[in-house]
């Protein structure tokens, strides 16, 4: 049976006995057998220890010396070698041999495709060999690779390279040194055979920093944008933040085979090839602007993140939470800000609120943690940045720049906290921040009831407040919470009413900080229509009893493109729920002619972005609407999405065809008006599809797969018969598959579009793709595609009601439970979700849990959610 697994608490931290100030790392390489070599300068730091406890997994211990003598005062013990008798400083050299190809979980050292790689976040180094693999542990490391030259023509690791030479049998071996302290985690190394681009950057201060982005070969052509997206974060962020790069070469290794999107390893990213290789026939838009952001995030780590580090891993949102906020604010001063805070909120809602409601709630900075894999979350990540923007919203850019500057000139090599950042803001603004501190302890999501009056005889405009954070699975109690309210009244002709009390300006940021507040405004000459939230100002619900008239009024007047997006949000929900309710009754369902004409407006104004129009017109996932139900119905929500979609293309199909065949745009160019035009373009061919019109559809839909010039196009053709189920789907698909299987990222496209079809018999299909020329179990990118486009993205057909869904998803874990734990834990997460469902639903869920729980060797990530779904 399965081992206990010991939680640890951010509570019982404790400060390291030793402390590593350099060590020194020799690698004689090989796939099959790698002998590392450590040798690291040691000094106790707490006089009462005498025995040095070091991490180690899978490694074959073969010699322990300290200053140079055989140590035999050692033992090895459940993943630990403890080292006794020692010296108050010494030198310590360790020898031990790993084997990269038998690596399957990809932490540590090993195989993808012909080189070696690493990835050591967040405890990957203890599987390259022993060390105290923690954050708080810095040291400066010197690296010595030595490799068969042939083979292994690139040595890369983190620093600068010093010296390097050629050995008589073949081989060859190359130094590197990393002037900066640094912990495991951010160590790196890469061994293979690549195409190279090379470029300079020209820091503000003068310096030349060398550029080199290695890529497998043949796929040079595929690195460009992601050379100038590299340029322009460096430059945005000496701009923007002040921050200059440090060293004297930086480098990003593309790589097939990785759990993550990427590593920002000083001085070496090592990234998914995913977010890095692009050029137009093989990359969709989305794709390119992704590429942006995450090179924009691995680099901005530079400094929020790897200069200045996490304590301990409970404080991860420090470095992740605010450089994800960075690259939110990179990508939205290079492109277009309403439309990455429309994508980033869709994120919020869609996934990270479900989080809060699943067995895994936690808050940005967790309490408890038993496999720290588990909380590379979207809590972490992306809640943490809102918490960052809240602080930013209520400082002002200035003032939080200041705040910036006080944090890195405060703890620059050092390991910090939470805590240290919020003081560093607080100390640099006098705004206090003290009842703020509690969004890093507090999970959950808050909901925000606003109720308004109106008093004409005194012109007076009342609202009212209440916040609530609903109990979560790991905190049943909750407090009030500082939620900034961002809001703007208008008046009924669409001119803003400027907010006043008792003769003064009033901040559109109100601040919410106790249970129940009011906020009254004076001289307001009519009854307003108030626009909540605006910007997503906190991460919360919003419940305010908007009529269909006040949501129609703000997509047509509100001056904040994020408030008229967010209108058309609540006016399809206000829909879904009732509609659900009516499938539910076996009532008719409804969508009305005055909410179509809204949507008709949008379509086609002149004066909206053709971006803005575009995710208007996109519906909400039905993850998003499932988030309106506290018991998720997915056939019911699934029939009322296909309802709403086939009554919009059918009321509109004359406007859609008119404004699909206006748009020409010649050549392709990553240009965020063509982006614009392209996507607005195909979201009219989406409904086109979705009409009565199936003989124009299918011509349509078939032109422009066969004359795209460019993956957005083809890609946007092939969605479009995937989800109208179209009679030429069968026949484009196969041409597809036909013309990319070789190329792994491109066929994810294919395989995420079969894990999502509508189809009647889509798992049939998911199982039959398991054996395809292109998929691999082996490969995250592959899984993710295939699996988790079915399990996560396409819930109606995961929650079948014989449970096959489950079934499927269950015998996926079971392998990669031995095979790649961090898969198996990410895919893993509808399937604890149960509490959301029917009593059939959850009683599937639950067996497959129970199955699961049973498993001899159950891994520590999958262990820690399914016993947390069961208690639940």
């Amino acid at each position: 049976m399965t081992q206990l697994r010991q939680a640890k608490y951010r509570q019982d931290y404790q400060a390291p006995d030793y402390t590593i100030s350099e060590i020194d790392l020799d690698f004689i390489l090989d796939p099959t057998k790698t002998v590392v070599t450590a040798t690291s300068q040691v000094k106790r730091i707490n006089p009462q220890s005498s025995s040095l406890e070091l991490h180690g997994e899978d490694l074959v211990l073969v010699s322990v010396e300290v200053n140079g003598q055989s140590w035999a005062h050692y033992k090895e013990q459940e993943s630990k070698l403890i080292i006794e008798s020692l010296p108050e400083a010494f030198t310590l050299r360790i020898v031990n041999e790993i084997s990269p190809e038998k690596n399957t979980a990809l932490e540590g050292l090993y195989v993808s495709g012909d080189a070696l790689c690493t990835q050591c976040e967040a405890e990957g180094f203890r599987h390259i060999t022993y060390y105290q693999d923690r954050p708080d542990v810095l040291a400066r490391y010197t690296t010595t690779i030595t490799a068969d030259k042939q083979r292994y023509p690139y040595l890369l690791s983190n620093g600068n390279r010093i010296a390097e030479g050629v050995l008589e049998d073949g081989r060859h071996w190359v130094k590197w040194e990393d002037p900066f302290p640094k912990p495991s985690y951010l160590f790196a190394l890469v061994a293979g055979d690549f195409d190279v681009l090379s470029d300079i950057f020209i820091t503000r201060s003068g310096r030349e920093v060398a550029l080199e982005l290695f890529v497998d070969k043949g796929n040079l052509d595929r690195a460009p944008w992601a050379m100038q997206s590299l340029k322009n974060a460096m430059k945005w962020d000496e701009e923007r933040f002040g921050l200059e790069y440090d060293l004297d070469i930086y480098m990003i290794v593309a790589v097939d085979f990785f759990n993550m999107g990427a590593m920002e390893n000083k001085g070496l990213n090592v990234f998914n090839s995913k977010y890095v290789l692009a050029k137009n026939e093989t990359a969709t838009d989305k794709d390119y602007l992704n590429i942006e952001a995450v090179i924009g995030h691995e680099y901005f780590h530079n400094w929020t993140g790897n200069r200045i580090t996490c304590r301990d891993w409970f404080q991860l949102s420090l470095k992740e939470g605010l450089t994800v906020f960075r690259d939110q604010e990179f990508s939205s001063d290079l492109g277009s800000r309403s439309v990455n805070r429309i994508n980033n909120v869709k994120v919020m809602r869609a996934a990270q609120f479900a989080e809060d409601a699943s067995p895994m709630a936690h808050p940005i900075r967790p309490e408890k943690v038993i496999e720290m894999n588990n909380f590379y979350t979207l809590t972490v990540y992306e809640k943490g940045s809102e918490v960052i923007r809240m602080i930013h919203t209520l400082l002002g850019e200035e003032m939080f720049q200041a705040g910036i500057q006080l944090y890195v000139h405060r703890h620059d090599g050092s390991a910090a906290t939470c805590d240290d950042f919020v003081q560093a803001m607080e100390d640099a603004s006098n705004v206090d921040l003290s009842l703020f501190r509690r969004w890093y302890s507090q999970s959950g999501t808050p909901v925000l009831t606003v109720r308004d009056e109106y008093f004409p005889e005194r012109q007076q405009y009342v609202l009212h407040v209440n916040q609530m954070t609903p109990p979560t699975a790991d905190q049943a109690d909750k407090q009030p919470l500082h939620i900034p309210l961002d809001v703007e009244l208008y008046g009924e002709d669409g001119a803003v009413i400027p907010l006043k009390h008792l003769g003064s300006t009033v901040n559109s940021v109100l601040n919410v900080t106790q249970e129940s507040q009011s906020f009254t405004f004076d001289e307001v000459t009519s009854q307003p229509i108030p626009s909540l939230l605006r910007e997503f100002s906190a991460p919360v619900k919003l419940d305010y009893a908007y009529s269909d008239e006040q949501l129609a009024f703000l997509m047509k007047y509100s001056r904040n493109d994020f408030s008229r997006w967010d209108a058309a949000q609540q006016l399809i929900n206000n829909y879904v729920k009732s509609n659900v309710v009516n499938q539910q009754a076996g009532k008719p369902l409804v969508f009305p002619e005055h909410v179509i004409d809204a949507f008709r407006a949008v379509l086609l104004s002149d004066s909206i972005d053709p971006a803005l129009i575009a995710l208007i017109l996109t519906l909400p996932s039905e993850n998003e609407m499932a988030e309106s139900f506290q018991t998720i119905d997915p056939d019911a929500i699934h029939i009322v999405a296909d309802f709403i979609a086939h009554q919009l293309a059918t009321e509109m199909a004359d406007e859609f065809l008119a404004v699909y065949q206006s748009i020409k745009i010649d050549g392709y160019r990553v240009d965020h008006q063509d982006i614009a035009k392209r996507a607005l373009r195909n979201i009219c061919l989406q409904y086109i599809a979705a009409g009565d019109s199936q003989e124009l559809a299918n011509k349509l839909v078939s032109a422009q797969f066969k004359s795209a010039d460019n993956m957005t196009d083809s890609l946007a053709a092939l969605t479009a018969a995937s989800e109208s189920q179209l009679p030429c789907l069968e026949q484009l698909m196969t041409e597809f598959d036909e013309r990319w299987h070789q190329d792994g990222l491109v066929m994810d496209k294919w395989f995420m579009l079969q894990g999502s079809s509508p189809a009647s018999d889509v798992l049939e299909k998911v199982r039959s793709l398991l054996k395809h020329r292109s998929f691999s179990m082996s490969n995250p990118n592959r899984i993710r595609s295939l699996v988790g486009a079915f399990t996560s993205g396409n819930p109606s057909a995961f929650h079948a009601q014989d449970g096959s869904g489950y079934q499927f998803l269950y015998e996926i874990l079971v392998d990669l439970n031995t095979r790649n734990p961090q898969v198996a834990s990410r895919l893993i997460e509808p399937l604890i979700r149960l509490k959301r469902y029917d009593e059939k639903r959850q009683s599937l869920m639950r067996n497959k849990l129970e199955q699961l729980k049973g498993l001899e060797n159950l891994s520590g990530d999958l262990f820690e959610k399914v016993t947390k779904a069961l208690e639940s």
